[in-house]
């Protein structure tokens, strides 16, 4: 073991270079694994490494690291998950569902009432 001088400490020696984005005291720590992927979320891990300019391996640091940033009560306490309010004054729409797009951003009607049934119109129909 090489030292850089008499009153320094030792140098550390590496089996392999430390990790992209991680500092030596967390590379020591590090555990190596292996994962399989399917081609989409390989091509994916790809893609972001490429964009970022980092390796792979620190893509899915990063998103294992953002996963465990979220907190314990965010399923718990989250508004957007709550119950919606029942409102008893409100009149929806029939075929709001099977007309969606009619009424949201005026596209055709894709369903009529033909003796109490929805059924699809025909392409020609208007």
């Amino acid at each position: 073991m090489k030292t850089r001088g008499p009153t320094s400490e030792p140098m550390i020696l590496q089996e392999a270079p430390t990790p992209y984005g991680a500092s030596l005291d967390e590379a020591k720590t590090m555990i190596r694994t292996q994962i399989y992927l399917t081609r989409a979320e390989h091509e994916f891990l790809q893609s972001e490494a490429n964009r970022r300019s980092e390796p792979m391996a620190a893509v899915v640091r990063g998103f294992i690291d953002e996963k465990m940033q979220i907190p314990d009560d965010a399923w718990t306490n989250n508004s957007m998950l709550q119950p919606t309010v029942d409102d008893p004054n409100y009149v929806g729409r029939e075929d709001g569902s099977l007309n969606h797009d009619y009424y949201v951003s005026g596209g055709s009607k894709k369903y009529k009432k033909i003796r109490g049934k929805w059924v699809l119109k025909a392409e020609n129909e208007t």
